[in-house]
């Protein structure tokens, strides 16, 4: 079906891309900038950790649920329309979480800003509309996703200081601020696009589809708690996950207006694509979000760092090294083909991590550090890079927000996987020496082996044809 994108009046792409990114960072700062922050936080509403842990985990639960329908809203009343309420709502919930007093309150404003879950696949629609241009593409694609990596540090080393020396709230307050600048480019600086044969909405199924992924990602948070999960919550979960997903698939084949039509599920573009995703984040997430900072800080395991000086030499250089490689990797994406560069970035990603386990003997800085930036070569600025654009290039004409959004909830769901299973072997294998690494490598291995299958699955990826440059 050959569907037009409505685009009322010509824009600037400089114009547009400086919008696009400035709301991909508002919603950065929502996802990165508070870590630092959090002991602020635990004692200044006298909570503990994980009351502080569970507000953070609602913020990411809700950015997962909002991606699986929001994208396609777009599509039908207005990409522009959509996004620009999504950033208003992140600022109001910044305004009730700087107000809040309570973890309640707190935990109500982390979900009001989950709205804004789906703004990077958005922002990248949005451009997909603008610029057909492969190559060009390729690489403004790898400038907008590559600051969903991290903005170079600045977000942790930004909400480290306003905590230290102005309170949370203050950490908040700069979220907000950020939040209402990004409203107003977007408002002003960007066009309205919808697909003009999408007329209606399938709430049926968006509810389905919201009750089927929330389960399953409250799930994994509770089973990510090993021995102290209630399993059989996880159980119940798991099976109401399972029974919504079935009964959303039978809406799907009846509804006249699907938020997903089932023929799209089936196809190799939309499975191996989110399959790969949630394989590629469940093996690496956890290793550079988790473990290597937790081993950075290990006293008697590692290198016994302050969490400051463990973030200067491992999430630092990674997220600097992410956000060099991605509108290069997005250019050679679009010139070599997505497919292949994706494997590169896997393989890549895998050899980075076995690195760092070969490094971890030698309690070594300057090889951790090193180690570090490979990762944040390979993964952040490749592997995460395409994938991302992959959701946006292999979306099917009449329904260009579907796979966006469905690959951003992949992501959240691969996170919540991999703290989940590679903590698991990380207990499992730590040996009552608390001295020894041995738990540190193990779930590291594992991480590996998980990547090695995102490998193999990468190969079941159709080729992105309209999106590569033709030799």
């Amino acid at each position: 079906m050959n569907v037009s994108l409505t685009a009322p009046r010509p824009v600037r792409v400089g114009v547009l891309v400086t919008a696009l990114l400035t709301a991909c960072i508002a919603f950065q700062l929502n996802a990165s900038m508070l870590s630092p922050a959090l002991k602020s936080i635990e004692d200044s509403l006298g909570a503990s950790s994980a009351e502080i842990g569970l507000t953070q985990t609602a913020f990411f639960t809700s950015a997962a649920l909002f991606s699986l329908f929001l994208p396609r809203l777009g599509d039908v009343i207005g990409r522009r329309k959509v996004l620009a309420g999504m950033l208003v709502l992140m600022a109001v919930g910044c305004v009730v979480a700087a107000l809040a007093t309570s973890v309640p309150v707190l935990f109500v404003g982390r979900v009001i800003q989950g709205a804004s879950g789906p703004t990077v696949p958005l922002c990248l629609i949005m451009l997909r509309v603008e610029v057909s241009e492969p190559k060009r593409y390729g690489t403004l694609l790898g400038v907008i996703t590559a600051v969903n990596g991290g903005i170079a540090g600045v977000d942790s080393l930004g909400g480290g200081y306003l905590a230290d020396h102005h309170g949370f709230q203050s950490v908040f307050w700069a979220m907000a601020v950020v939040a209402v600048i990004a409203t107003a480019l977007v408002v002003t600086m960007t066009p309205e696009t919808k697909v003009t044969e999408a007329t209606r909405m399938d709430w049926p199924g968006v509810a389905l589809l919201v009750v089927s992924v929330g389960s399953l990602l409250v799930a994994l948070n509770e089973a990510g708690k090993l021995g102290d999960a209630n399993w059989a919550v996880v159980g119940v979960l798991t099976a109401i996950s399972a029974v919504a997903f079935g009964l959303f698939w039978r809406t799907e084949d009846r509804s006249g207006h699907p938020l997903v039509a089932t023929r799209h599920l089936r196809q190799r573009g939309t499975w191996a694509t989110l399959l790969t995703t949630v394989l590629t984040m469940t093996g690496v997430f956890a290793v550079m979000n988790g473990l290597i900072p937790a081993f950075a800080q290990d006293a008697k395991a590692g290198l016994g760092m302050g969490a400051e000086q463990s973030a200067w030499w491992t999430l630092t250089p990674y997220a600097l090294a992410g956000l060099a490689m991605g509108p290069v990797a997005g250019r050679l994406a679009a010139t070599f083909g997505y497919r292949r560069v994706l494997r590169l970035g896997l393989v890549g990603s895998a050899v980075s991590v076995v690195l760092m386990i070969l490094t971890i003997p030698a309690h070594s800085r300057v090889l951790l550090l090193a180690a570090s930036i490979l990762v944040g070569i390979t993964y952040a600025g490749v592997a995460n890079i395409v994938l991302n654009g992959l959701g946006v290039v292999l979306s099917p004409k009449e329904n260009p927000g579907f796979l966006p959004g469905l690959n951003a909830g992949a992501f959240n769901l691969g996170a919540g996987l991999s703290f989940a299973l590679l903590y698991a072997v990380k207990t499992a294998a730590l040996p009552d020496d608390a001295a020894s690494a041995g738990g540190y490598t193990a779930g590291m291995i594992a991480g590996v082996v998980i990547l090695a299958a995102a490998l193999a699955t990468s190969f079941l990826i159709p080729k992105p044809v309209a999106a590569e440059e033709q030799h």
